[in-house]
């Protein structure tokens, strides 16, 4: 295993990022009269994940670390639920939605099992 020397080593930070960018690609498909709505919500909550993934590190304090790995998830599930609204809404096709969906659950484990290894 390679040290963790920045918070961009950490696979959370890594897999948020190809989360944002799969978000991005996939706002595209949403209609434009969502750009002040379901759209900027999606994009504001994806980029909430590893933004405070990286704050967290910043913090250098454990306590801080968890709370801010936490609001991480609570974006990631706010993000899930978004994407489901554009599913249901039928603004998004099932491919760009399982494509989507794997990656929140990845990264919903992951991040999971970080906060429970250092919050001890």
């Amino acid at each position: 295993m390679n040290e963790v020397k920045t918070y961009k080593d950490l696979l959370i930070w890594q897999k948020g990022i190809e989360l944002v960018k799969e978000v991005y690609s996939i706002c595209q498909e949403l209609p434009n009269d969502e750009l002040f709505g379901l759209k900027s919500q999606i994009k504001r909550s994806s980029i909430s994940i590893p933004s405070n993934i990286a704050e967290g590190w910043g913090r250098n304090y454990t306590k801080n670390y968890v709370q801010l790995l936490r609001v991480s998830r609570g974006s990631l599930l706010e993000l899930e639920t978004q994407i489901i609204i554009s599913k249901e809404l039928n603004f998004i096709s099932t491919d760009s939605y399982n494509r989507i969906q794997a990656l929140i659950t990845e990264e919903s484990k992951m991040l999971n099992a970080f906060i429970k290894s250092i919050d001890k």
